[in-house]
């Protein structure tokens, strides 16, 4: 009986140790967590809500004849851009490396994508999630170049330029920054919420489609005055608030980064508007509504590289200072160049991603996000060097790419509308609509 009863205590406690492993196994395999997945969707959400708040934002900026245009540019380029990312735009982005230049075309089709995560991505939310995140930022990146080109550019051939944009330009800075293998972030570079992949990359296209494009025919007669201050109000207001989403969202967990980064994107937003109406104040006399709208979006342009990386002081300074510097630029491009940036892409978000990615070397610290770095002031001596090899790198890239692909489509299809259209203004001429009866 004894010898039998210590065969049922082996078996019993082998039942025991078996069931245990194979609850861990099925742990192991399975590391969702509904709250980090709840926050990715909603942040997600909260990102694709800002592209048609920069629908908003530009369509107030423009002439009334303009509006219903330069809206349904930024509705339709979610649709473009959606469907290249399902098709290959993600594998090209987040696919297996090859060189340190792209990813491979593995994924394409989104085939073989499973509900479980990637962990070298995001270990704690379904890749699905992942993939739907990241394609926000596809799609506003080059929602944010149409507010160079208003007024004077093809709808056809604007299609055409967002598809092959997004694949030769965005896909492979992505991979440069954020993809596995990638070789800027091999070199230790850091963009937490997409300052270089998509203010930098945005901007600087931005100013080369400008300089492709040419200057409106009536530049200079001194009625492009926006033609809805509410309207830009209004989306001014709908960007801030996704933009919790985009820079927060990009932490991929709710944790204290994303709360870091929660807090720090309003207090950069918040310093660049006051500093902004300040500067406005002082120099034109008034206050001006759109700029203070102006200097809060370029503050969130700005912080959103360093959001995971530093604090409410080094905020403060980045916001302040981009505002000082995005306001000087756009007075020497109206008074000293003929450069028809008309909705000031460049020196809001191209200037703005440049000095956030930079102001990383200096005040980011390894205590706020222990998989950033340290900056200059943090004893880091060589983050300062790498992000300017990546903000470098990716000038060059965006501006010279966008030009050949501009010069090739004015060959092939010609870029802008011809004057009676625009004279006539875009939503007729281009849609058949128009904003107001």
């Amino acid at each position: 009986m004894q010898k039998l009863s210590g065969r049922r205590s082996i078996a019993f406690f082998s039942a025991i140790v078996l069931l245990a492993t194979n609850a861990f196994a099925d742990n192991a395999v399975s590391k969702v967590d509904s709250g980090d997945t709840a926050w990715v969707l909603v942040s997600a959400a909260l990102v694709l809500f800002m592209t048609p708040g920069v629908g908003l934002f530009y369509g107030g900026l423009v002439r009334r004849k303009n509006a219903v245009s330069i809206l349904i540019q930024s509705f339709t380029i979610i649709a473009l851009v959606g469907l290249q990312w399902a098709a290959f735009g993600y594998s090209l982005a987040f696919g297996p490396d090859i060189a340190g230049l792209i990813g491979g075309l593995n994924w394409a089709g989104l085939t073989g994508i499973l509900s479980d995560p990637n962990p070298v991505y995001a270990a704690t939310i379904p890749q699905s999630v992942f993939i739907m995140f990241q394609a926000m930022f596809a799609i506003i990146t080059p929602a944010l170049i149409i507010g160079a080109t208003t007024d004077r550019m093809k709808f056809s051939t604007l299609c055409i330029f967002v598809l092959l944009w997004s694949t030769i330009v965005y896909d492979p800075v992505a991979h440069w920054v954020w993809g596995s293998g990638g070789w800027l972030k091999n070199a230790g570079a850091l963009d937490f919420a997409g300052g270089i992949v998509v203010h930098v990359t945005a901007g600087v296209s931005a100013l080369a489609a400008a300089i492709v494009l040419g200057r409106r025919r009536d530049h200079g007669a001194g009625n492009l005055v926006p033609h809805n201050v509410p309207m830009v109000i209004l989306g001014g207001g709908v960007l801030w608030f996704g933009w919790f989403g985009f820079n927060a969202g990009s932490a991929l967990e709710a944790n204290a980064i994303a709360g870091n980064a929660f807090l720090v994107t309003n207090t950069a937003a918040c310093a660049a508007a006051i500093t902004w109406m300040l500067i406005s104040w002082i120099h034109m006399g008034k206050p001006n509504a759109v700029g203070i709208v102006t200097g809060a979006v370029v503050g969130l342009a700005t912080i959103t590289p360093a959001a995971g990386y530093v604090g409410v002081p080094a905020a403060v300074i980045i916001g302040a200072f981009a505002s000082v510097v995005s306001y000087v630029a756009m007075y020497l491009k109206n008074t000293r160049t003929k450069i028809d940036d008309s909705l000031d892409v460049f020196a809001c978000h191209g200037l703005g991603g440049t000095i956030g990615a930079l102001a990383i070397g200096i005040f980011a610290s390894k205590a706020i996000n222990p998989a950033g770095g340290d900056g200059l002031l943090a004893g880091g001596a060589s983050l300062l060097g790498t992000q300017v090899l990546a903000v470098a790198a990716t000038w060059i890239y965006s501006f010279v790419v966008t030009i050949v692909i501009l010069k090739v489509l004015d060959a092939l299809m010609g870029l802008r509308v011809s004057a009676e259209e625009e004279e006539i203004g875009l939503d007729l001429t281009q849609h058949g609509e128009k904003a107001y009866t």
